[in-house]
């Protein structure tokens, strides 16, 4: 009998060691308490890093919680990790979710950083997203194709450096280099020699170049004094020249119609135009009065009235006009 209830009380301590042992585990593990409240929050992203399963929730640096679970979406391409949340540490809504890495090597864990805790309250169930975490590896992988790109570059300008001193910076480049240096220093020293010549031709010729100055600057007076002159007749005689211009319309239109006219055989100059008959007797007719002023200036009126013979006359020519009908 006493064989018994000794085997019953060691049997109770043990049972009551191992339940003290699993309450100290969880107390001190990462995970939740069992002696505290607490509700779920669901946080989505793309991707969780190296955060497993009951990793630690910090508020402002305080643990107020653990990941319960990390669930895969069906698409494989967002995970949702269950967060469970200690009652008596209050979240808003407007908190921001961060995974982040105790030290280099250090274990993830999620960091809840308040901001202006104006919204609503977190209750169970809620649903908030987070931002992929850093991750050391992949950043390693991209400065290592960084660097390599960086390398290709490199080689890339050493080549270009090796063909431009391959092809510019050869030994007729520099000598043609060298060559026009010297022509240009050449040609400074002219254009000084030059331009002293100038000053010397400047400073022993003052008075003259001060006079043509001068002069020139009269000569712009007095054509600014035209100028204004002529100005100043355009304005007074406006009227006069606009009168002018429209008479010159006016008799170019005339011109204008008379040729015309004169084309179409209208008038006494169109008819002997058109006519040649007439043309011709007008021409004779011309011809007899050369003559006769020939005569009166050779031997005056009263000689031709006192001369035995005619002047000469082209009477051959003349021919009565008779107009057609």
């Amino acid at each position: 009998m006493e064989k018994s209830r000794l085997e019953l009380k060691v049997g109770l301590f043990v049972f009551i060691g191992l339940g003290l042992l699993a309450v100290l585990l969880v107390q001190f593990s990462k995970g939740t308490s069992l002696f505290r409240g607490t509700y779920t929050v669901k946080l989505h992203t793309e991707n969780v890093g190296g955060l497993k399963q009951r990793s630690g929730v910090l508020l402002s640096g305080v643990q107020v919680g653990g990941v319960e679970k990390i669930v895969l979406a069906d698409d494989g391409k967002s995970v949702t990790v269950f967060l469970k949340i200690y009652k008596d540490a209050p979240i808003y809504d407007d908190a921001r979710f961060v995974i982040e890495q105790a030290g280099f090597l250090g274990d993830q864990f999620v960091s809840i950083i308040p901001t202006e805790n104006k919204g609503a309250k977190l209750t169970d169930g809620a649903e908030v997203n987070c931002a992929v975490p850093f991750n050391l590896q992949e950043v390693a992988r991209d400065a290592a194709g960084f660097i390599k790109r960086i390398d290709e570059t490199a080689k890339k300008l050493d080549a270009s450096v090796a063909d431009l001193q391959a092809r510019v910076l050869n030994g007729e480049t520099l000598a043609n280099f060298g060559t026009s240096i010297t022509n240009m220093r050449l040609f400074t020293e002219q254009a000084l020699d030059t331009v002293h010549t100038i000053n010397l031709i400047v400073a022993t010729n003052t008075a003259q170049v001060s006079a043509a100055v001068s002069n020139a600057v009269l000569f712009s007076a007095d054509l600014t004094r035209l100028a204004d002159s002529a100005q100043g007749v355009l304005n007074t005689n406006s009227v006069n020249i606009a009168a002018a211009t429209k008479n010159i319309q006016d008799a170019t239109i005339i011109f204008k119609q008379l040729a015309i006219d004169l084309q179409a055989g209208k008038g006494l100059a169109g008819t002997v135009l058109q006519n040649q008959e007439l043309a011709t007797n007008i021409q004779a007719i011309a011809q007899n009065l050369s003559v006769t002023t020939s005569n009166l200036n050779r031997s005056g009126l009263w000689g031709i009235l006192w001369s035995h013979k005619p002047p000469a006359t082209n009477t051959a020519a003349v021919k009565k006009y008779v107009p057609k009908k």
